[in-house]
């Protein structure tokens, strides 16, 4: 792990900690490129690694940055990398968040690198819910969650979950709600995993840049056509 600014770190109470996957053709949003290929797919998630670079950059807190395979030095350049250590998506997550409290850290929120409309103000709003909940979260529609925030650790939320489904939400919810847990949920948004959220997303309608990448592709449908009318 990089070590660097923990000393200043930790005089800040809030943290935000994003999870990226590594740009690798062949190995981002895996679900999408069964659709529109590889090269699309990667040229995709490019454009939402800089939204979710950009919009985490904006945010008042101190930020980790956990990389899935390998740091990358350009990125993030003042704050604090690590590589994402578990054998599924939850250990990585807790592990990250353990990390945070241990450094002394009152409000830790993470998110992912997959939504075309992350912003300061939603982060912002999801430390703003933690400090009357003990656990919030950021709905996607798909039935999961794209932030998740905890005011104290509780390592259930990321044990035996089901991950990538579409009760991931709901198992969880109902799960906290037995452990008589405040739990906070802020706007719900969608996240970009299949070609149908992404056709779906004003990401796509409003963007002739992410229409072009579809094109240039040689990706043809109805289905696109449609939706660009």
């Amino acid at each position: 792990m990089n070590n660097t600014k923990h000393k200043e770190i930790t005089q800040n109470k809030n943290l935000l900690i994003v999870f990226v996957k590594n740009i690798i053709l062949g190995k981002v949003k895996t679900r999408l490129a069964k659709t529109i290929g590889d090269k699309g797919a990667f040229d995709i998630y490019s454009e939402l690694f800089a939204i979710t670079e950009k919009a985490s950059q904006e945010v008042n807190v101190d930020r980790h940055i956990y990389f899935s395979d390998v740091i990358i030095p350009s990125k993030w350049e003042k704050d604090a990398k690590f590589v994402q250590e578990g054998n599924d998506l939850g250990e990585k997550m807790q592990n990250a968040f353990q990390h945070g409290f241990d450094l002394g850290y009152q409000n830790i929120v993470l998110i992912g690198s997959d939504l075309p409309n992350i912003s300061k103000e939603i982060i912002d709003n999801g430390f703003q819910s933690l400090t009357t909940n003990d656990i919030i979260f950021g709905p996607a529609e798909d039935g999961g969650y794209y932030l998740i925030g905890l005011s104290k650790m509780n390592t259930s939320v990321f044990e035996d979950k089901p991950w990538s489904q579409s009760e991931l939400l709901n198992v969880t919810l109902e799960q906290l709600k037995e452990q008589h847990q405040k739990v906070g949920c802020i706007e719900t948004l969608n996240d970009i995993d299949t070609f149908e959220d992404l056709i779906a997303s004003d990401f796509y309608k409003n963007n002739p840049k992410i229409q072009e990448i579809i094109q240039s592709n040689n990706f043809k449908s109805n289905v696109i056509t449609n939706n660009s009318k």
